[in-house]
């Protein structure tokens, strides 16, 4: 009973890798574990006459073993391994997450692993030929694990022969004419809300809000996803600084502390604005504790920053998610917040960013399940659909009482989605993010260009009437000039490659951190 219980545990653990790797159905451990139980019948793996002589050998794969357990789960819960998230986020904190499936998850990973290795290390004192094999194993499992892999390219940049290719293309951000009567700036980020949602024979209506609110304004088609702008401070990043949210890596003085500043060698929006005399303000309704937010947008002149911990007194009593507060409560909180910088009768930008769509399943408030119907606990569309419907009647509030006539207002995603559970209708063709600009003097048009986020920050400042040099800040360029973007001269896959091969840039990005 037990050799039988190890070996189909083992065959439902490879199935169960193969099917979070390749996105295939349900019942595939199932069929692999009977696949992986024929040669084990057949052979007689674990029988009483294959024990070995040693009985307390060590199996050799049980450090790869685990590898590939935190691998899986990576995979399971983003979708595709970031090693530049994983390693940013370990650096700049991790407190105040409010995954608490995810965290569910991490613990029900570390017991099936647990369970597993003590599965593989009775079947190597069971059965002496899976001694020798698990040790060729072990070596087949460090050189194709991809998270190992990923570590071995992060370290190639010793070797190139052209390690300044990115900052020799980097631009300082910087202003050389400005408008008579500057904009404001409303910045709002939709968590997680692409433009591939716009499909409708893939999602139905889910993105018909934001379809809408784009046909007032400048839609852009075409913005894709860089490597290291593929979570919300990274998308923040490039798209208020112009570069990709390389981590600090050995560059962050004492690894065992917090980083102390995020991005201190660069300007960015918010440093320019300020600059210009911009009250600043941003709005989320998680912790800005959380990856770095507070130290990233306090060390980037804005003057106020104003997450869960500040806002969690305004917020309905016991009225909140996992994240901190619901998107109808964080927007109501932001329209009064923007009446008074309206009032103040002084430039101003503000920044928000929602949370209903935050995958897996989403974080849909009352309002829209006032306005939809009853949600499922699982259908991301449904939140997305949440977040269009209450981004669309938030600017439609403020529009109505006057308050944007000399504003320009972007929508847009903070990335592209991490895996959720419309994974593979999201997988199943191209995507990229969602880049919306709304005012009075956007004229509405579709703009078809190869970008990226980084294109984002000069394509903001020329549509609030400012001068930059040769229409670039950062690695971006203005998406309203003919200029052409770096994605369109060199290929998203070259200017990926170049960051894995290269740390010029990143050491300027880093430049007095702690």
């Amino acid at each position: 009973m037990r050799r039988w219980f190890v070996l189909t545990y083992i065959g439902l653990c490879i199935g169960y890798a193969v099917m979070v790797m390749w996105v295939l159905p349900w019942w595939t451990p199932a069929l692999i574990a009977l696949a992986w139980l024929v040669p084990a019948h057949r052979f007689g793996w674990g029988a009483p006459e294959q024990r070995a002589a040693r009985r307390r050998a060590w199996p050799w794969s049980l450090l790869p073993l685990a590898l590939w357990w935190v691998y899986i789960y990576l995979d399971d819960s983003f979708g595709k391994l970031d090693l530049g998230a994983v390693i940013f986020h370990l650096q700049a904190g991790i407190e105040e997450n409010g995954s608490t499936d995810r965290q569910i998850a991490g613990a029900i990973y570390t017991l099936a692993a647990i369970l597993m290795l003590v599965c593989v290390t009775w079947l190597v004192r069971a059965d002496h030929r899976w001694r020798l094999w698990e040790r060729v194993l072990s070596l087949f499992l460090l050189a194709f694990n991809p998270l190992l892999f990923g570590l071995s390219l992060r370290g190639a940049s010793v070797i190139d022969d052209n390690a300044s290719w990115l900052a020799d293309r980097y631009r300082p951000p910087q202003i050389v004419s400005a408008p008579k009567q500057p904009p404001n700036l409303i910045y709002l980020y939709l968590e997680s809300t692409e433009r591939t949602y716009a499909d409708t024979q893939r999602f139905g209506n889910a993105y018909e809000d934001l379809a809408a609110l784009g046909r007032r304004g400048v839609v852009f088609h075409g913005v894709q996803q860089l490597d290291n702008t593929g979570w919300t401070m990274a998308g923040m990043v490039a798209s208020q600084c112009g570069v990709p949210l390389m981590p600090a890596g050995l560059m962050h003085d004492n690894q065992f502390e917090p980083l102390s500043d995020v991005l201190p060698g660069v300007d960015c929006l918010g440093d320019l604005l300020k600059a210009r005399g911009y009250a600043l303000t941003f709005m989320g309704g998680a912790s800005t504790k959380f990856a770095g937010k507070a130290k990233f947008y306090r060390g980037h002149g804005f003057d106020t920053v104003l997450g869960k911990d500040e806002l969690l007194d305004r917020a309905p009593k016991d009225y909140l998610n996992d994240w901190g507060l619901y998107d109808d409560t964080l927007l109501g909180l932001a329209e009064a917040r923007i009446r008074r910088l309206h009032d103040a009768h002084k430039p101003y930008a503000f920044f928000g960013l929602t949370l209903a769509a935050h995958p897996p399943f989403g974080h849909p408030s009352q309002t829209c399940r006032d306005s939809q119907g009853p949600f499922d606990g699982t259908d991301i569309l449904y939140s997305v659909k949440c977040t269009g419907w209450l981004v669309k009647n938030f600017i439609a509030r403020l529009d109505a009482d006057g308050l944007l006539d000399n504003t320009l207002v972007v929508v847009s995603s903070d990335h592209l989605s991490m895996k959720n559970s419309a994974w593979e209708q999201l997988i199943a063709g191209p995507r990229e993010d969602t880049l919306i600009l709304l005012g009075k003097h956007q004229r509405p048009r579709i703009v078809e260009r190869q970008a990226s986020m980084v294109d984002v920050l000069p394509t903001v400042l020329e549509a609030m009437g400012f001068g930059i040099p040769d229409h670039r800040a950062g690695l971006g360029v203005s998406l309203l000039s003919p200029q052409p973007t770096l994605v369109e001269r060199y290929s998203l896959e070259e200017l990926n490659r170049r960051m894995r091969s290269e740390n010029r840039l990143q050491e300027e990005l880093w430049n007095g951190v702690n």
